[in-house]
């Protein structure tokens, strides 16, 4: 059985993933920290599709029970192993920096930077050993140009993407790629208090992207077909910033 884990499975972005994944055969492990109800949700569609699935809870931020949740889980399943890692799970606390309150700026870089730490630090040790893998950070447009309001958010996710070219030439010979996907504004949970209407207007393609989008080139970086890519930071962002 080939095996995936998708943090932050649960809804949006991460739920597409899931699903497509799932089309390619993965037995998907989704991550969610809290909402059990939109996991399950997440788990009834791939087994309505024909996929197999497993939730699997914990908090990524949290590096104890990363170490037991996932630990034990990857002690149990010796007959195989995460071959592809999806490192999505996220949070935006946005404010001016100015204002911003320190469990902001800290809850945002737990979630976002350490969680990369935390939850790839458990699976890469089976890819080496097994000479194959796939790890995809969703990362953002925030972290490639910065956004006002979001210096926490932008901080975090620019510490992702220079994670991500640093861990890909570590392991390149190893035939483990390390890359990431940077969404630019996406119709999820995550921006339904932006004003559409507003922001679109900033993009060259006139709309917001689709989580379902996103999840296509997560899918080509997961696969075998993209063995000769690592290190790469591609945008999903109609546009708004090349």
């Amino acid at each position: 059985m080939k095996y995936a884990l998708v943090t932050g499975g649960s809804r949006g972005i991460g739920r597409a993933v899931c699903l497509r994944l799932a089309e390619m055969e993965y037995h998907i492990l989704i991550n969610y920290k809290t909402n059990e109800e939109e996991a399950g949700i997440t788990l009834n569609k791939i087994r309505e599709q024909g996929g197999t699935a497993a939730l699997l809870k914990f908090d990524v931020a949290d590096f104890k029970e990363v170490e037991d949740v996932l630990g034990k889980w990857i002690e149990e399943h010796q007959e195989g192993y995460i071959e592809v890692l999806v490192n999505n799970a996220g949070i935006r606390k946005d404010n001016l920096l100015i204002w911003m309150e320190r469990p902001e700026w800290k809850d945002v870089l737990n979630t976002n930077l350490d969680s990369f730490f935390n939850v790839t630090r458990m699976v890469l040790k089976d890819m080496l050993v097994k000479k194959y893998g796939r790890i995809v950070n969703i990362v953002s447009l925030s972290g490639i140009k910065g956004l006002p309001g979001q210096t926490n958010y932008s901080a975090a996710k620019a510490g992702v993407i220079g994670a991500t070219k640093a861990l890909a030439q570590e392991i390149a010979r190893k035939k483990v790629t390390v890359n990431a996907v940077a969404p630019g504004f996406i119709r999820t949970d995550m921006t339904q208090d932006l004003d559409e209407k507003e922001h679109r207007r900033l993009i060259p393609a006139n709309r917001f992207g689709e989580p379902e989008e996103v999840a296509e080139a997560v899918a080509f970086l997961a696969s075998e077909k993209a063995s000769y890519i690592t290190g790469e930071v591609i945008s999903v962002n109609g546009g708004l910033y090349t």
